[in-house]
């Protein structure tokens, strides 16, 4: 399908920019959390009341929706929390190792056969989150506790992707995200609450980069990869994905002066690679099966 070659690369600009407006909130993890998921989740109110999404929600189906809102507020709850403690790249790119989860998930509970264009593609990008990864992670406990938190949100990720995955197949987009990213928003303010963290007394900036973080990586970005798990599996989207970690870096060093060497350069391209490799033949099997 040509949308997808056309939409996935504004998905992935999309979600390049989650991280600096992260770093640039002064509020806690947590809080950034909540606030993204739950503007988020008021933006699509009147879109979801006008179709009334609901109708078409069975027992089974809405058990599945929940579970797949708490893995992305558990997702997000890791991933944000570890951009306290480390670099940009090294916390995009570790979170970035979900296709080794996702294809393995797929592979064990959906049947996914994993075809050697997808085992290379995965081996390309994540040699080149390696390469990232290698020439920007700092030896401190903060650091590391940082790049702990972001594989507990790689892990939780491919849950998230993996649920969708198996959704997505019989329901419309906005009948998904909505009841996703509500839950999502639902538990991480629970969760705010719980930690004691406080939802009002920031900058006026901070409130603008939260609106943002909601607007761009969450309704655009995250919602143009959910729009394709109906047509990919899985595990290809979660390499799509990968492209992340080279927008994030060029973000960093242009807005928050975090260096971009050679290595990430070279970790950039090999991961660029292998989203091509994974992802198009793919989608020009997709093609042929819509067709049909």
């Amino acid at each position: 399908m040509i949308r997808l070659y056309l939409f996935l690369p504004i998905g992935i600009l999309a979600i390049s920019t989650a991280s600096i407006f992260i770093k640039l909130c002064d509020a806690p993890a947590l809080v950034i959390a909540a606030y993204r998921m739950t503007l988020a989740s008021l933006l699509l109110v009147s879109f979801a009341g006008y179709q009334r999404v609901w109708k078409g929600w069975n027992g089974s189906e809405l058990r599945w929706l929940i579970l797949s809102g708490i893995f992305l507020a558990l997702h997000f709850a890791f991933w944000i929390a570890s951009l306290k403690f480390t670099s940009v790249a090294s916390s995009v790119v570790l979170v970035s190792t979900n296709p080794l989860f996702v294809g393995l998930g797929a592979w064990l509970f959906f049947k996914e056969s994993l075809r050697f264009n997808l085992i290379l593609g995965i081996i390309l990008s994540v040699l080149g989150c390696g390469l990232i990864s290698f020439g920007d992670v700092a030896l401190s406990k903060e650091a590391l506790m940082g790049d702990g938190l972001a594989l507990l949100g790689a892990i939780t990720a491919s849950g998230y992707l993996l649920v969708g995955r198996k959704m997505r197949k019989e329901q419309d987009l906005l009948s998904y995200i909505f009841p996703v990213y509500s839950t999502a928003a639902i538990v991480l303010i629970i969760l705010s609450f719980i930690s004691h963290k406080p939802f009002f007394g920031f900058s006026s900036s901070t409130y603008l980069y939260l609106f943002l973080l909601a607007l761009i990586p969450q309704l655009i970005g995250h919602t143009t990869f959910n729009w394709a798990l109906k047509y990919l599996p899985a595990s290809m989207v979660a390499i799509a994905i990968l492209g992340e970690p080279i927008g994030s870096t060029i973000l960093a060093f242009f807005i928050l002066g975090e260096g971009l060497t050679s290595l990430k350069i070279i970790g950039g391209i090999l991961i660029l690679a292998g989203i091509l490799i994974a992802v198009r033949p793919a989608s020009l099997h997709n093609k042929q099966t819509i067709v049909q």
